[in-house]
């Protein structure tokens, strides 16, 4: 990895030199194309431009520490009113400015203000030897004790998958990690997923230690009738409650940033399961982000660059009329832009400030690549661009690991792939749900067959009638981009007879009249066609259910028997790879699977896998690209003995390394580790 170079020298004084510039010039053509405000020479607009320079850098910090709860509540636009008003003090009292009456003075004062933190802010992005000054600026500000001891961050890139990495490697989608490979510095390492191929089954088990009863992204508890779904705050408390043993991978001087769980961090930022919490100071975690006013400037220029990127890709596929698309309107440009702009921004901020003040060891997720990928596709040029901002990110990261007071080693990983196809219900006219309704219906009511290649504007969740069956009410709801509750019980939605919850191309089936898992046997003499209608619907793979006998995956033209592993006909998890019967049975284990497990159906020729959710890049199931996760090992990092398979071997190689590189509170993880006395006895 790179050494650094000298941030001295001419280089911080050109820079200045440049800033003052840039601001006095701003100042010069508002004046000039603004009636309301005047200056009466160029030597004044140079003055005005010397005053913002030394508010930006001197005042402007010591203010945020007490509007902190304001900035962040805004998300920085509080701030920009702030600097504002200051601004429009400034140019008040200073000679040769003048403007025509305080409401005039006050816009005028926002203009400046803006435009003059979006030039400097601009000035300085991916200038290298300024991003060193700055941290090096930073690692004098905490003083923290040096130590020959490596810390260790763990970058988790959301949803790229090990082979999408390597195309991305080869064709300059992600130049940094490329160099690291070419130059023998980290080496990728190939892992498979469990069957729940999604963000909290894997993150929970690579920052705790197991997944457990964790059977998808949305599942109901009939025992309890609650509906767990992961990224819900009260949620993501309670799976994390229930895996968390205090010792977590983060546990010894760790910091989480922008995970669904800490891994029992004390330090947690953008962190799903504590994000109610309230310790110490509202936004304290932030200040090291809005501190700087060109932070601000930059995200929002980022921020409305990508919504503009968002609505532009979304408005072509539309005129071009390219399929298969998903709808790509609503909230969806300004949660993209949060994805991959404000929040990456922010928690590359914060890890700065954890190297520079010396952490042990880091764990952040950037979910952009992830979220694009959904509505793009997980190769689609818009996707890679993602990629490479990512990319780019982890670079500038790197660029000032030489300022930290301890070496580092950054390891680079994602939790799991992802598979790409024409959403099941575009592509067959139904949803899961439909089907599902479609076939418990009473013998002589009419019911609507799948049709295939069925073509939409848009796919999106099918929507039922006034008529439709009760399964809808908990459907439609999941399906929605709308916030829900903490938790959702089933009585809230009159408790439906029957529940379907998907989790991209995995679909979970619960018949409500009994708080247990009913057997195959059950579900025939209470809805005799149900079993079938999934089974051999086209765009189904198997079904995984419980028969009296045991567990059993069920497809259109065999039977794959989980605890024997006697096969009747075609086995159906042939597509699906080796690894498949195991994940199976081991999910079935789990408390609260479903009555009926779904799979979609793989196509072994495209790779393509339709999603029960209205996404073109999917993951959660098996089949495709979205259980082949990776770890991007730094070289002097043990690799694992066996192939990885499961997030939870993933978690003990982590530790491992922890206690390779000399973290004395991961001693016993270590590869080499003694055995305890009594095991030796």
């Amino acid at each position: 990895m790179r050494t650094a170079r000298a941030a001295t020298g001419r280089r911080p004084l050109t820079r200045l030199i440049v800033t003052w510039f840039a601001l006095s010039l701003t100042v010069y053509v508002v004046a000039r194309i603004t009636p309301g405000f005047t200056v009466d020479h160029w030597r004044d607009a140079l003055l005005v431009g010397a005053a913002l320079g030394a508010l930006n850098t001197v005042l402007w910090p010591l203010l945020v520490r007490a509007l902190l709860p304001v900035a962040v509540a805004t998300l920085g636009l509080g701030s920009l009113l702030v600097s504002g008003g200051l601004t429009d003090a400034l140019i008040r009292a200073l000679p040769g400015v003048h403007v025509r009456d305080a409401a005039e003075a006050v816009l005028i004062s926002l203009l400046v203000s803006f435009v003059s933190t979006l030039v400097t802010g601009l000035l300085d992005v991916d200038d290298d030897e300024f991003f060193q000054h700055r941290a090096a600026r930073r690692s004098r500000r905490h003083g923290a004790a040096p130590t020959t001891v490596p810390g260790v961050l763990f970058l988790q890139i959301d949803g790229l998958g090990y082979d999408v990495l390597r195309r991305a490697i080869r064709d300059g989608d992600a130049p940094t990690l490329a160099r690291w490979v070419r130059s023998g510095s980290h080496r990728p390492l190939l892992w498979e997923t469990d069957w729940s191929s999604q963000t909290s089954a894997s993150q929970i088990a690579l920052l705790h230690g197991s997944n457990v009863d964790v059977p998808a992204f949305r599942w109901l508890e009939k025992d309890r009738g609650v509906i767990m779904v992961s990224n819900h705050r009260g949620d993501a408390a309670e799976i994390e409650r229930r895996h968390s043993d205090g010792r977590g991978l983060l546990h010894a001087d760790g910091a989480s940033r922008g995970n669904l769980f800490t891994g029992d961090a004390q330090d947690a930022l953008l962190t799903m399961s504590v994000v109610t919490e309230r310790k110490g100071r509202i936004g304290q975690g932030y200040y090291g982000y809005f501190a700087n006013p060109n932070n601000l400037a930059r995200t929002l220029f980022a921020t409305i660059a990508e919504v503009a990127r968002e609505v532009l890709a979304s408005v072509t596929l539309r005129r071009l009329d390219i399929r298969p698309r998903v709808a790509r309107g609503g909230v969806y440009p300004f949660l993209r832009a949060f994805t991959t702009v404000i929040s990456r921004d922010v928690i590359v901020s914060a890890v700065l400030d954890d190297v520079m003040s010396g952490r042990s060891v880091v764990y952040a997720d950037f979910l952009g690549y992830d979220e694009v990928s959904h509505h793009s596709g997980p190769e689609h040029h818009d996707t890679l661009g993602v990629l490479r901002g990512i990319d780019r990110q982890i670079g500038r990261l790197e660029r000032a690991l030489p300022f930290a007071p301890r070496p580092y080693r950054v390891v680079v990983l994602s939790d799991h792939g992802q598979a790409q196809g024409e959403p099941f219900a575009s592509r067959y006219g139904e949803s899961l749900a439909d089907v599902v309704h479609r076939a418990c219906q009473p013998s002589g009511v009419a019911r609507r067959a799948p049709r295939r290649g069925a073509q939409k504007s848009d796919a999106s969740p099918s929507r039922p009638n006034s008529k439709a069956a009760e399964a809808w009410q908990v459907d439609a709801l999941l399906q929605d981009a709308k916030p829900l509750r903490r938790r959702r019980s089933v009585d809230r939605v009159h408790r439906p007879d029957r529940v379907v919850l998907a989790s991209g191309a995995l679909g979970m089936v619960y018949l409500t009249e009994e708080t247990r898992r009913l057997t195959l046997e059950e579900i025939d003499a209470r809805h005799p066609r149900l079993v079938g209608a999934l089974r051999d619907h086209p765009g189904i793979g198997f079904v995984l259910v419980r028969a009296a006998a045991g567990p059993v995956a069920l497809g259109a033209r065999g039977a794959h028997h989980l605890a024997t592993g006697v096969i009747e006909g075609e086995d159906p998890l042939a597509a699906y790879g080796p690894l498949t019967a195991a994940r199976v049975a081991r999910l079935d284990g789990f408390a609260h699977v479903a009555d009926l497990v779904v799979n979609a159906a793989y196509d072994e020729i495209t790779g393509e896998l339709p999603a029960f959710e209205a996404l073109l890049g999917s993951h959660g199931a098996v089949g495709g690209q979205q259980t082949r996760a990776f770890v991007l090992r730094p070289v002097d990092a043990p690799p694992p003995a066996e192939p990885l398979v499961g997030a939870e071997a993933v978690h003990r190689m982590l530790r491992a390394w922890l206690g390779h590189y000399g973290h004395r509170a991961f001693d016993a993880d270590r590869l080499d580790a003694p055995e305890p006395a009594t095991a030796r006895a």
